[in-house]
C-alpha cells in the first residue's frame, strides 16, 4: 500500500516548533576544518565496542529490522534502532545545546537531509570526520554521483542513506501534453491549476532552474531574480496553492493538474494505479539526500562506521530499497531486484518489476545530469535567502 515516507518539513523544518527549537542553534562559531593528521590520530585511538545506537526517520527500516539483525549476526555488534527524527530543524534544535556543551547525544549514527541544519552540523564541528579506510563497501559500491555532493565534498562527514528527486507531477486525466519543461508551471493555460511547494529551498531551486541558474552556484542577485519570477507567477493567479505533503492528494484528485512533486510520493501513487506521471524537467530537478553521520562525542564510532559500511553491501541495500522505495545510492540494487522479480509471483512480481523499471527509483544518467542539490547557505545567507521566498509563499 502506498505510504508517504517524507514529510514537508524534512528539508528545512519550517514548523513553528522546529523554528523555535532551532533558533538558538545557529549562534555558535564556525569550526575550523580538522587537519588530516588529527583525523587520523582520532581514528587510531578508537576501538570496536560491540554496540551501536542508530537514530533515523520513521519508516526508513523494514518493520522486522532484518538488515540490522543480520548485521548483528555478522559482526557480533548489538544495536538499538530509534525512530526519533521527525524534522531536521527540531532535531538540530534539540541536539545543538547538547553538542555545544560538549556532551554526547546518545546516538552513534544520525540521519539528516542535506540542507541548512546538516550544514550547521558540519560547520559547527558537530559531525565526526569519517575514516574512509573503514568504508570499503561504500568505496566499492556507492554510485559516483553520491561521491560528488556539493554539500559534503568527498563525503568527509556523511554517506548517503537514501535520496529522492523533486520534479513535476501531473494528472494525465487533465493534462494531455507530455510535460517536459519547468515552464509548464508558469504557463497561463494552467491558471489556477498549478501547485508549488511552500518550502523556500524547494521553490527557490525551481525558479532558478527556470531562469537557467545552477542553484549550487547561485548568488544573492540570482535569488532575487528567482523571487521576482515566482511573484509574477503568484500575482498572475497561476498558482492554486503552496503545498506541504498534501500536494500529492491534490494532483491525484485533480484539484491541481500539475505540481512540484517528490519522486517517491508519485511512485507510490502509480503503484496504486492513480493517473499521475512524474518528470524531471529539461531545465533541471532537485536531488535531496538523507545522510548518515556520526555526531561529535559518539560513544561507538567504529561500530557506527561498520554499520554504515555494511548497509552499502548491494544485497543489504536492495533489501532496504525494496522497502523505502526511493533512490538508492547503490546502483547494483537495480539488477538484484530485477533478478528477484524473475522468481517472484503475482503482485510481488509486478511490484518488483515496477520498481526496477521506474526512473523514480532508478534515475537515468540523463536525469542525473539534470539534477542539482539545494543552494548551500551560510547562517548569514539564510537571513537573505529565506525571506525572499517566504514572502512569496506566505503572503
Amino acid at each position: 500500500m502506498p505510504r508517504s515516507r517524507r514529510d514537508f518539513f524534512r528539508v528545512t523544518g519550517f514548523s513553528a516548533a522546529g523554528l523555535a527549537l532551532a533558533a538558538c542553534g545557529v549562534q555558535g562559531q564556525k569550526a575550523a576544518p580538522p587537519k588530516a593528521d588529527a583525523v587520523k590520530d582520532y581514528w587510531a585511538k578508537q576501538t570496536k565496542h560491540g554496540k551501536v545506537v542508530f537514530a533515523n526517520w520513521p519508516e526508513y527500516m523494514p518493520e522486522d529490522q532484518a538488515p540490522l539483525k543480520k548485521f548483528q549476526q555478522a559482526t557480533g555488534i548489538s544495536y538499538e534502532y530509534k525512530e526519533v527524527i521527525q524534522e531536521n530543524a527540531e532535531f538540530f534544535g534539540k541536539a545543538d545545546p547538547v553538542l555545544r556543551a560538549g556532551q554526547p547525544l546518545g546516538y552513534d549514527i544520525v540521519v539528516m537531509t542535506n540542507g541548512v541544519q546538516l550544514q550547521h552540523m558540519i560547520d559547527l564541528g558537530y559531525a565526526t570526520p569519517l575514516d574512509h579506510a573503514q568504508l570499503p563497501n561504500f568505496e566499492a559500491n556507492a554510485g559516483q554521483k553520491y561521491k560528488e555532493r556539493a554539500y559534503d565534498p568527498g563525503n568527509k562527514y556523511t554517506v548517503p542513506y537514501t535520496s529522492g528527486v523533486t520534479g513535476i507531477a501531473y494528472n494525465t486525466k487533465y493534462v494531455d501534453d507530455d510535460i517536459t519543461s519547468i515552464e509548464a508551471l508558469f504557463d497561463p493555460k494552467y491558471k489556477g491549476r498549478v501547485g508549488m511547494m511552500g518550502d523556500a529551498q524547494e521553490i527557490g531551486n525551481f525558479a532558478m532552474f527556470a531562469l537557467g541558474i545552477d542553484p549550487e552556484k547561485s548568488t544573492e542577485a540570482d535569488w532575487k531574480k528567482a523571487g521576482e519570477k515566482l511573484k509574477a507567477q503568484r500575482d498572475d493567479g497561476i498558482v492554486r496553492k503552496y503545498y506541504d505533503q498534501s500536494y500529492i492528494d491534490a494532483v491525484a484528485k485533480g484539484d491541481v493538474w500539475l505540481s512540484m512533486a517528490w519522486s517517491g510520493d508519485v511512485f507510490q501513487r502509480q503503484l496504486a494505479g492513480e493517473p499521475v506521471k512524474f518528470v524531471v524537467p529539461e531545465e533541471g530537478g532537485t536531488i535531496w539526500t538523507d545522510n548518515m553521520l556520526i555526531p561529535k562525542g559518539a560513544a561507538n564510532p567504529v561500530d557506527a562506521l561498520m554499520l554504515m559500511d555494511y548497509l552499502y553491501q548491494p544485497v543489504v541495500a536492495a533489501e532496504l530499497d525494496e522497502f523505502i522505495q526511493y533512490v538508492t545510492p547503490v546502483p547494483a540494487v537495480q539488477d538484484l531486484l530485477r533478478e528477484k522479480a524473475k522468481t517472484a509471483k503475482g503482485k510481488d512480481k509486478k511490484a518488483l518489476e515496477d520498481m526496477v523499471d521506474s526512473p523514480l527509483m532508478f534515475p537515468s544518467e540523463a536525469d542525473y545530469a539534470k539534477l542539482r542539490s539545494y543552494t548551500p547557505l551560510t547562517t548569514q545567507q539564510e537571513q537573505v535567502f529565506n525571506p525572499i521566498f517566504q514572502s512569496i509563499t506566505q503572503a
